[in-house]
């Protein structure tokens, strides 16, 4: 059976319900339908500010092109805990239609641990992605207007960076020319970048009220003034309409997992390209609800988990009690040339950088069919060598009763208080950040910054943003910026082509190797197997 068969199977509670068993009065929800509702601002504010439960990072080890589970170990991690008699919910980042109609296909987990109702949630969901969209659009127009009205601001046109956005991959519009035709000017070079790689994304994850949301609108970075001054979308006056698009995508969506159980969906960065991680107010809100709060950080520990780590917690106010790295016999295969043996040296890795930080590591082995015991003992053997917990798990096929022993692990684990630290502080150069992230996370030897990199440097350092935490943008299919460097290369430099100032959203964009912010469609994209039949029932979403 698909994953959209498991799905369409289930039962699917009025979500009214699902919200009584989140601990949520009739005036914390608003319904969106029969299944999907958002929380109210009132609740926001009270959930954010309740007596908090226990957070749990999940995270992965390098994927194989088809990715590892590693949200379907997070509802099924979610669900093992509600088993084993722990309040929990998983608070995890909407799909992006990019991915759906490109090479992987939904993101709402597989077999009996997916969240629900899978079909609506990967397609427009809560209309949070349109809104995050015309937001970005709405700049990029109102920008355009003013250097169309003889140019107020005394933007330089060689130094427009603002692009524009579309939740689409099309590699098509990567590099473009705007303003073409007569009285359609000024005329300049653009181009898109994905939704998820959007900095409206990132502000709207990481924003922690509508006035924070509005703050950080208005320090997004549009372009160069006199004098090599940054220009703000402040200056273009758009914040406030900005603000009114976004009102409701900034408000955390309430669904369920497939075994009825709560769960919150908000918000969608890529972790390869931008800070992979859910909202913080869904984050907060989760942690207000319930004994035991479940997120991810989008692909590896390199990527979406480092981000999380270095970015979102010291935003967030609190820390992991509890890391769970996600690791699959096919990956470490993969990642090993054939051989497992060899792919544990990816794996040492990622345990040696996730144990940097202090809280607890427990690598969950995520079971697939034709997996050996043999290799599964193996594999709990060397995480045993790094003085970490490992079990197999199994949520595809299990739900939540194939990670009851997952689950009980991490309530021992995250029963004790642990120190944290992030890998570098933000005092520190950027410089010094991108070698620490090097040597600590990918293991590599150092960084290599191309001269518009460093130029980018030193603009960002001469107004003042030197002090800002690094969003690594690079493949997710190495711990370096190449992807046949598979494993644990070891030695090599990252290289970095340009940073990418995002003011707004509080980093800067290290963009590395040959990462797109809009990457295309591959040969076979999914969008040819989807349909819909005459009764509107969907087929082929995965």
């Amino acid at each position: 059976m698909t994953n959209l068969d498991i799905a369409q199977q289930a039962t699917v509670l009025p979500v009214d319900q699902i919200a009584v068993r989140a601990g949520l009065g009739p005036d914390d929800f608003e319904t969106l339908g029969r299944h999907k509702a958002k929380l109210t601002y009132p609740a926001v504010e009270r959930l954010t500010k309740s007596d908090r439960g226990k957070l749990v990072l999940v995270t992965a080890v390098n994927p194989t092109p088809a990715g590892e589970g590693k949200t379907t170990v997070s509802i099924g991690l979610a669900q093992g805990l509600n088993r084993i008699g722990k309040r929990a919910m998983p608070a995890l980042r909407e799909p992006a239609l990019g991915p759906v109609f490109g090479v992987k296909g939904g993101a709402c987990g597989g077999g009996y641990s997916q969240v629900l109702p899978m079909e609506e949630i990967n397609l427009f969901f809560n209309g949070d992605f349109p809104c995050i969209t015309s937001a970005h659009n709405l700049l990029s127009a109102m920008l355009d207007n003013s250097l169309h009205s003889d140019n107020p601001l005394g933007l330089d046109m060689r130094q427009i960076w603002w692009p524009h956005s579309i939740d689409m991959l099309d590699r098509s519009l990567r590099e473009i020319v705007v303003g073409l035709g007569d009285g359609n000017g000024p005329t300049r070079s653009s181009g898109y970048v994905i939704t998820p790689a959007s900095e409206v994304m990132a502000i709207l994850c990481l924003a922690r009220s509508m006035r924070d949301l509005k703050d950080r609108l208005g320090r997004i970075i549009v372009g160069v003034g006199p004098g090599s001054r940054p220009v703000t979308a402040g200056e273009i006056g758009v914040v406030g309409a900005m603000a009114a698009l976004l009102r409701d995508a900034i408000r955390p969506n309430l669904v369920q997992t497939i075994e009825g159980g709560p769960a919150l969906i908000h918000g969608g960065p890529f972790g390869n390209v931008a800070h992979g991680c859910s909202s913080i107010l869904a984050t907060q809100c989760g942690l207000g609800m319930s004994e035991y709060l479940v997120t991810e950080g989008g692909f590896g520990s390199d990527l979406g988990g480092e981000k999380f780590l270095n970015i979102v917690c010291p935003q967030l106010g609190t820390q992991p009690n509890a890391i769970v790295l996600v690791a699959t016999v096919r990956a470490l295969k993969y990642h090993g040339g054939g051989d497992l043996t060899k792919g544990f040296l990816n794996l040492g890795q990622h345990i040696c950088h996730l144990r940097t930080y202090g809280p607890p590591v427990v690598v969950a082995i995520n079971r697939f069919a034709d997996d050996t015991e043999e290799d599964i003992e193996a594999v709990c053997a060397f995480a045993r060598s790094h003085n970490v917990r490992a079990t197999v798990c199994d949520p595809w096929h299990g739900g939540g009763a194939g990670c009851e022993g997952l689950a009980a692990i991490v309530d021992e684990v995250a029963a004790e208080p642990s120190p944290f630290q992030t890998i570098y502080e933000n005092s520190d150069p950027i410089e010094t950040k991108l070698e620490l992230l090097v040597k600590k996370v990918y293991g590599g030897r150092g960084v290599a910054l191309s001269r518009a990199a460093k130029r980018d440097l030193a603009w960002a350092n001469d107004n003042g943003y030197g002090e800002l935490p690094v969003c690594v943008a690079k493949t997710q299919m190495s711990l370096s910026d190449d992807p046949r460097f598979e494993g644990a290369p070891g030695d090599f430099d990252l290289h970095v082509r340009e940073f990418r100032l995002s003011a707004g959203a509080g980093f800067i964009v290290a963009v590395c190797g040959d990462i797109m912010l809009m990457p295309g469609l591959g040969k076979s994209p999914a969008a040819l197997r989807i349909d819909v039949d005459d009764d509107g029932t969907i087929r082929g979403l995965n």
